[in-house]
């Protein structure tokens, strides 16, 4: 996961599929991860 900035898309390695954010989150880590990603547990803007 990236320290510093947003992931808008991974691509899953074992079946291609591509995922972005859900409505609302800023990336794929605070869409499908178990914790939101660095910015925002920082208390900081993912986007920007």
């Amino acid at each position: 996961m990236p320290t510093d900035a947003c992931q808008w898309f991974y691509e899953c390695k074992s079946c291609a599929a591509v995922l972005k954010p859900l409505e609302g989150d800023c990336c794929v880590y605070c869409s499908y991860a178990t914790v939101p990603c660095p910015p925002i547990q920082n208390g900081d803007s993912c986007c920007g």
